[in-house]
């Protein structure tokens, strides 16, 4: 009897009854979808750290990276990157020499990371070639190539084959330099890598740092992500002489920041659940101050608290379970079609997403394994909203309820 009561009176009210709903389903539909923008641009993130970045595992030799010395080469480096190469996780494999130096114009200079790459084996881990939006990737044909970043080509007034001169220390500590050819720009999701990093033929750069046949680094692209933990034990057992790392350790500020957007997402939703719960209890106290007179009657012809308090309850969750099924389809069709189209930051934002290492497309993702969780926070919310007004109901007096 209490709940068919409870259904009658949030019909009573449409307009009343359809602005709670409204509420709940706004607030579920926001909620979903600023958990899934956040997973798009946490994902977002991750993706430009291992295929624009470090890739997702990392060998060196345990001292390179503390100085970038040019004699810290990695030992067998062809046998171990056949060895490698082999494992069934592994998709792809990319060695290179690297070196810290300056690049030099007629018009000024600029710190830089030389990378010496293997043209063919950087696509299938870096996807260089795609990132080329003035020029060529490296020629066959042609020698002392070199792509640079568009943020470093701007920044330097540079033009298209254009000639700079790269000087760094060899193996020896001595001071060398070799003079190379703009072939291409490349933009990448990272503007400020875009900035200080060039890339040449290994061969080439090997050559000038003396240490032809060996490489500073090996990339490592997996099919999986969820096979990095278990590779990197593996290697790390196999080559106990070499420095493992994954793409967490490489960019700590990575984890960091994606530990915080959580953090972030969960102060938004809590925002937004406050809202939701003042706009709940403003309308149920409306609804309690205008039945005084009725629920004075219902209380004086033998209606005990605990029934007056089950009936306020029950209207907000037949209101709370009829917004539900609405909030949930609109945010899992908006988030569909946005997944598919993204939302493209960079009309408005500019460099913004890039200068912090974020794709300026975000794409977002439906938080399926979070779902049941913002359901209950939702449906807590509007319990505990409808918490007041049935206490407020529960005070009212039948003698004076009665008179107004």
């Amino acid at each position: 009897m209490i709940l068919i009561m409870a259904w009658r009176n949030i019909w009573r009210n449409k307009a009343r009854s359809l602005i709670i709903l409204s509420s709940v389903m706004i607030g579920l539909f926001t909620g979903i979808f600023v958990l899934a923008l956040y997973r798009g641009m946490i994902d977002g993130r991750i993706r430009v750290v291992i295929e624009d970045e470090v890739s997702h595992l990392q060998l060196h030799h345990p001292e390179f990276k503390k100085d970038y010395e040019a004699r810290y080469v990695i030992g067998n480096s062809e046998e171990l990157i056949k060895s490698v190469s082999g494992l069934r996780q592994v998709s792809a494999m990319a060695p290179r020499d690297i070196a810290q130096g300056m690049l030099s114009t007629g018009t000024g200079s600029n710190g830089v990371e030389i990378r010496g790459v293997i043209p063919e084996k950087e696509v299938a881990v870096s996807r260089l070639d795609k990132k080329i939006i003035e020029g060529n990737y490296f020629s066959s044909e042609k020698r002392n190539e070199l792509l640079i970043g568009k943020k470093l080509f701007d920044k330097m007034k540079l033009k298209l084959h254009n000639k700079v001169v790269l000087t760094f220390s060899d193996k020896d500590n001595n001071v060398t330099s070799g003079a190379f050819r703009i072939a291409g720009v490349f933009r990448s999701a990272n503007t400020a890598l875009d900035e200080r990093i060039v890339f040449v033929r290994s061969g080439e750069l090997a050559g000038l740092l003396n240490i032809a046949g060996s490489y500073h680094e090996l990339a490592i692209l997996l099919y999986r992500n969820e096979d990095v933990a278990g590779v990197q034990q593996l290697l790390r057992a196999k080559y106990a002489g070499l420095s493992v790392e994954n793409w967490k350790e490489i960019s700590p500020e990575t984890e960091l920041t994606i530990s915080t957007m959580n953090q972030f997402s969960l102060i938004i939703i809590a925002i937004i659940m406050l809202a939701l719960a003042f706009g709940i209890v403003n309308t149920m106290l409306m609804a309690i101050l205008e039945r005084t007179h009725e629920t004075g009657m219902m209380v004086a012809l033998g209606m005990n608290k605990l029934r007056l308090f089950t009936l306020v309850l029950s209207e907000t969750i037949f209101l709370t379970l009829a917004g539900t099924p609405a909030g949930l389809l609109l945010a899992w069709g908006t988030t569909l079609y946005i997944s598919k189209h993204g939302i493209d930051t960079a009309s408005y934002a500019g460099e913004v997403m890039g200068s912090f290492g974020y794709s300026s497309v975000i794409y977002p993702e439906f938080p399926a394994d979070q779902l049941i969780a913002v359901m209950g926070i939702v449906a807590a919310t509007a319990i505990l909203s409808a918490i007041f007004p049935a206490v407020k109901a529960l005070r009212l007096q039948p003698v004076e309820a009665l008179r107004k």
